[in-house]
């Protein structure tokens, strides 16, 4: 199978007639360099000690070692998200297997650590959850998106052969930011309000709400104020914004969130490509 068949089905099947708009759209996205989106991004969480977990694509990592570390020297964590942005339910077993051993074999090149792993497009064949365990994260953050676990209010495992799952799992809230931007056109101030509503919910609930809010979107000037807004609401209601690792390590070892945190919110966005060559190499 080309790189290029899993990418072009999901833009057919999700976007549909709308293929060149989403090109179009991004086109203008990446006129911003990737480095400075990411520090609008640090600029608004930095006030409140808000973190973030980027899970990114290995080969993009790798073509700009330099400022993946960044990342990391800001107090931000980075994940697993393939070798290449492939739709795993298009790939066998083995495929699956080895993009992920690529994409581990390319972070320890790059002295990049890495504890968790979401699939490209948070979709997953029956047997992907095998071989996250098999290549041995301590979570997965992309399972949660499935319906039947997308509403739930705490860390969980699945059942992997009979077994619990040996890596922990967090519900992902459906209100991702190509959702609330490419889809339905919301401005700044709506996406601030409906992931404000959320935050509220889980504060009541005492659990634990994760984002998935692409730096290529909410790092652009006229969104980022939306991050700004969250994190400084989140933190009236007394929430706690760690990278997922420090959340599932202390969850795992307390069972409660730290500092009695009124809830925790996973902030997270995946990097798919810091150019807009980087997009269109998906193509080929």
């Amino acid at each position: 199978m080309r790189l290029s068949v899993s990418w072009i089905k999901y833009l057919k099947n999700r976007r549909g007639k709308k293929i060149l708009s989403q090109a179009l759209r991004m086109f203008r996205f990446h006129s911003i360099p990737f480095s400075i989106l990411l520090r609008n991004m640090f600029d608004a969480l930095e006030p409140h000690k808000a973190k973030f977990t980027f899970p990114m694509v290995a080969s993009v990592a790798a073509k700009d070692p330099g400022l993946t570390r960044e990342i990391l020297s800001r107090g931000h964590e980075v994940a697993v998200h393939g070798f290449k942005h492939l739709n795993y339910s298009y790939l066998t077993e083995q495929q699956q297997d080895d993009d992920i051993e690529k994409a581990l074999d390319a972070f320890r090149a790059i002295s990049i650590p890495v504890y968790g792993f979401r699939a490209p497009y948070n979709t997953y064949a029956e047997d992907t959850p095998k071989l996250v365990e098999k290549h041995g994260f301590l979570w997965d953050i992309g399972i949660g998106y499935n319906p039947k676990h997308r509403e739930g209010s705490s860390p969980f495992r699945v059942k992997i052969d009979n077994h619990d799952s040996s890596f922990v799992c967090i519900p992902l809230n459906r209100w991702s930011d190509d959702l609330m931007i490419d889809i339905q056109g919301f401005s700044s101030h709506q996406i601030a309000e409906t992931l404000r509503r959320v935050i509220r919910r889980a504060s009541e609930k005492h659990g634990v709400v994760m984002f998935d809010l692409h730096p290529i979107r909410i790092g652009q000037p006229q969104y980022v104020d939306a991050l700004k807004h969250v994190v400084e609401y989140g933190t009236e209601l007394n929430g706690w914004f760690p990278t997922v690792n420090e959340a599932v390590n202390y969850w795992s070892e307390h069972g409660s969130w730290k500092d009695d945190a009124s809830f925790c919110c996973l902030l997270t966005g995946d990097i798919d490509n810091f150019s807009f060559f980087d997009y269109l190499q998906r193509l080929f």
